[in-house]
């Protein structure tokens, strides 16, 4: 009697249990009156640091606008691209609003409630440089890009996005140098000293390099787009409820017309999905 009062006991505790952490975040957030946002700070045009040193870019307006939809202030934290991938935040952070790629690993610590926003990858080289023309040029070179990135696993040859499992990527090189960077500002930095200096390309999103491209006549683009990024918000793993609620908020912006909105101001045409 007394062992089946115990048992009994165990069940509900565990029931109660499930179902503080199937909502613990909407929870939070709720209880808290705050959103905790992740994302990197320095990743023009999407997030960086302005004139007046505050997070600015397109996925700085749109975490604001997901938090004005819940009623909530917003407050934004950047560790390093490393620690954001790797997930099992803990309760550290609420929602990365990120520019993040959902690959097959990721969705192993992330749920991928709604892409929004997607662009092309595609090699950055120095303009001097006439010895790469697409990514088949790519083997034994020295490539920069973001440390813990989707570019990486592309350039491992073992990238697979999320939701696009039939949508076989192509890997025309051989072994290529990986160098990887916290952002892509050193790696612009290092690849504008010379091809092959100390990188002979970047692999990088289309929509950050193209401002670059249009103002610094040092870089070119080397031949056609390797394949479409989608980008998508990312939560942490097993939050039904908050999963829910992130999807009706982007289903509002969207309907609203706040997520083209912002696409137009910052990128200069509308890549929202």
């Amino acid at each position: 009697m007394r062992f089946s009062t115990l048992l009994g006991a165990s069940l509900l505790a565990l029931s109660v249990t499930t179902q503080a952490l199937a909502g613990a975040t909407l929870q939070r957030v709720e209880e808290r009156k705050e959103l905790v946002g992740v994302l990197m700070e320095s990743y023009p045009p999407f997030s960086f640091l302005n004139e007046q040193n505050q997070l600015d870019g397109f996925d700085v307006d749109v975490a604001k606008a997901v938090a004005e939809k819940l009623g909530v202030k917003l407050r934004l934290e950047t560790p390093s691209w490393d620690v954001i991938a790797a997930g099992r935040w803990s309760g550290r952070y609420d929602i990365c609003i990120c520019s993040m790629t959902p690959s097959k690993a990721r969705a192993q610590v992330f749920d991928f409630p709604v892409e929004y926003y997607a662009s092309p990858a595609v090699i950055v080289v120095n303009a001097k440089d006439d010895r790469i023309h697409g990514a088949k040029d790519l083997s034994g070179l020295k490539v920069g890009l973001t440390s813990a990135s989707s570019y990486e696993s592309y350039l491992n040859k073992n990238l697979v996005i999320e939701g696009a499992e039939d949508k076989a990527l192509d890997y025309p090189f051989e072994h290529v140098q990986i160098a990887p960077y916290d952002t892509d500002n050193v790696a612009f930095q290092d690849l504008g000293l010379g091809a092959g200096v100390r990188l002979d390309a970047i692999l990088t999103n289309l929509v950050t390099a193209q401002p670059r491209l249009n103002q610094d006549a040092r870089f070119k683009l080397a031949g056609q787009a390797l394949y479409e990024e989608p980008n998508s918000v990312a939560i942490e793993k097993g939050d039904a409820a908050w999963n829910a609620k992130v999807q009706q908020v982007f289903a509002e912006l969207k309907q609203d017309g706040t997520l083209s909105r912002l696409s137009q101001k910052w990128i200069g045409a509308d890549i929202s999905k």
